[in-house]
């Protein structure tokens, strides 16, 4: 089977104002234990392959296999992490084995009246049979931040 090699771009920003202070939404991100209560795809995915290292060039792995079959991986490095203000991330993903994409991820944190701001910047680059995916990228993103805010107003 023939690839057709395409590559497309996609970038988006997401902001959400979570009711908790800064320190909180931080360590839902930097406390091991913390990222896996919320993080991914839930009970939709078998877990697999798993690595935390939060530190600037440290690897996270985060990899599953869906009930209907597909398996998914993330690997991300970190670039840049400033406590309580920012994380910054590259990261590729793979669907089944094939490479989806990699992008570069900044998660800003700001707080705002006993609250926090959080904003998910991402500039994705698509491959091949993946080259219209950035519209789907936005919507699990927007996923994962509903399932932190889920997260951090539950406890």
């Amino acid at each position: 089977m023939t690839i057709e090699r395409r590559l497309a771009r996609a970038e988006f920003t997401l902001s959400r104002d979570y009711p908790v202070p800064v320190e909180r939404v931080w360590d839902a991100f930097a406390t091991e234990q913390q990222k896996l209560a919320w993080w991914g795809a839930g009970n939709a995915i078998e877990p697999g392959e798993w690595a935390f290292d939060f530190r600037v060039g440290g690897r996270d792995i985060d990899e599953g296999t869906f009930h209907d079959g597909p398996v998914t991986r993330y690997e991300a490095t970190y670039t840049d992490i400033v406590k309580h203000v920012r994380i910054v991330t590259t990261y590729d993903m793979w669907l089944d084995g094939a490479h989806m994409s990699t992008s570069i991820a900044s998660l800003e944190f700001e707080q705002i009246d006993g609250a926090t701001r959080f904003t998910h910047t991402e500039h994705g680059v698509f491959f091949d049979q993946f080259w219209a995916d950035g519209p789907g990228r936005q919507k699990g993103s927007e996923g994962l931040l509903d399932a932190l805010g889920d997260y951090l107003t539950a406890g």
